[in-house]
């Protein structure tokens, strides 16, 4: 199953790209940098993978995939 969620707005500077799932990485003044880290964490927990698109000026995009569950 993939999941994605878009948005519209500036987009992710491209220094920050490569960071963002690093813990306590954050491009604001008073954030933890571990919202995006944890999601990363529970997503591969659950045999996912998740990653980010973005493109400066036209908002950034995040993706994750989760297995299907199996039916007994």
């Amino acid at each position: 199953m993939l999941v994605r969620v878009r948005d519209n707005g500036t987009g992710i500077p491209d220094g920050a790209r490569a960071r963002l799932f690093e813990p306590f990485f954050t491009t604001k003044p008073a954030g933890l940098g571990m919202g995006l880290r944890i999601c990363a964490s529970i997503v591969s927990a659950h045999g996912g993978r998740i990653w980010a698109d973005s493109e400066c000026g036209h908002g950034a995009a995040f993706h994750f995939t989760l297995p299907l569950a199996q039916m007994s």
